[in-house]
């Protein structure tokens, strides 16, 4: 189900947009997502930034993914979550990982962005998985994605593994490694500035608008 959520503060106005491709519900995925931007909320509105977050879960379009993978062209309902994906000021993109990698489901949504749509888009990922082993996915796996769509990738990406949700405070499962909620506030810190800083939402076109120079006549000029 995709939700909107509205910060109430005034000011310049920021959209998210939030990808989840966690398949259960609930999911550690989506719990991910969700805190991530709820800590890039917090420190946007801190600017005095109004912020509208957009969060889709790719498991209630997983069949419109599929179809537009084989017809070439989105259902509706599906072709709103890809408008909102392009013409947000920045991306929260989450993915279980499965098999060393992020979820089918995940790389098939993807696959079905316009390559170039992307382009400059800060996006700040998360993955979650059973190990702490799997954390190098997102370096060898999201990163790459998103670095092919020529995204401003954020430094700092956000592994969860199971042991991370157990404890009081998410106390991190390895005593060298920061707690999941130092993760996600250091994450937040630069997303947040990077979406502070971007103005894509006021400048995404349609992209099926005509250039303003086309002539439907083909350059000629009745007389």
């Amino acid at each position: 189900m995709s939700e909107t959520r509205t910060a109430p503060a005034e000011g310049t106005v920021r959209r998210i947009a939030v990808v989840s491709a966690g398949l259960s519900q609930p999911s550690s995925t989506r719990m991910l997502a969700d805190r991530l931007a709820d800590a890039t909320v917090r420190r946007l509105e801190g600017q005095g930034i109004r912020v509208q977050v957009e969060t889709i879960e790719l498991r209630d379009h997983a069949r419109d993914i599929t179809n537009n993978m084989l017809a070439g062209f989105p259902s509706p309902a599906l072709g709103g979550v890809l408008e909102t994906v392009i013409g947000a000021d920045g991306l929260i993109a989450v993915s279980p990982i499965f098999a060393a990698s992020y979820s089918g489901l995940f790389k098939s949504f993807f696959d079905i962005v316009d390559p170039e749509s992307l382009e400059e888009m800060p996006v700040l990922i998360g993955a979650t998985g059973g190990t702490p082993r799997h954390s190098l996915a997102l370096d060898y796996a999201l990163r790459p994605l998103f670095t092919y769509l020529r995204a401003d990738v954020i430094p700092t990406g956000v592994y969860a593994a199971s042991a991370d949700w157990g404890s009081v405070g998410d106390t991190a499962s390895n005593n060298s490694l920061a707690s999941l909620p130092e993760r996600i506030e250091r994450a937040s810190i630069r997303f947040a500035r990077a979406v502070a800083a971007s103005d894509r939402s006021s400048r995404v076109q349609d992209p099926f608008a005509l250039d303003p120079s086309f002539n439907p006549t083909g350059g000629f000029t009745a007389t």
